[in-house]
């Protein structure tokens, strides 16, 4: 199985406010969009590259199979992966 790597979630002026552990860069910008999050730019510790997402949630429904403290209602992340980019000066 592939390892979990961290990924640092970059505001616009570049400040790395939050870190996100994940197998992909996927699974890192789902969980900051499930924080609310929508302008998803992360940087994999260890390399240059920056991973760009535009993510939502939505409010649905719990899955059938749900446990039962689960509420009515859930979020639910989404993310599309717009690019990614190279960090020159770093």
């Amino acid at each position: 199985m592939a390892e979990k790597r961290n990924f640092a979630l970059r505001d616009a002026e570049g400040n790395e406010t939050s870190v996100f552990t994940g197998r992909s860069p996927r699974q890192a910008a789902l969980k900051a969009a499930n924080r609310g999050h929508t302008e998803i730019r992360l940087r994999e510790h260890g390399t240059r590259k920056l991973h760009i997402f535009k993510g939502e949630r939505s409010r649905v429904k719990k899955p059938k199979r749900a446990p039962k403290w689960m509420p009515d209602k859930i979020w639910k992340p989404n993310v599309k992966k717009i690019g990614v980019e190279s960090l020159k000066n770093q």
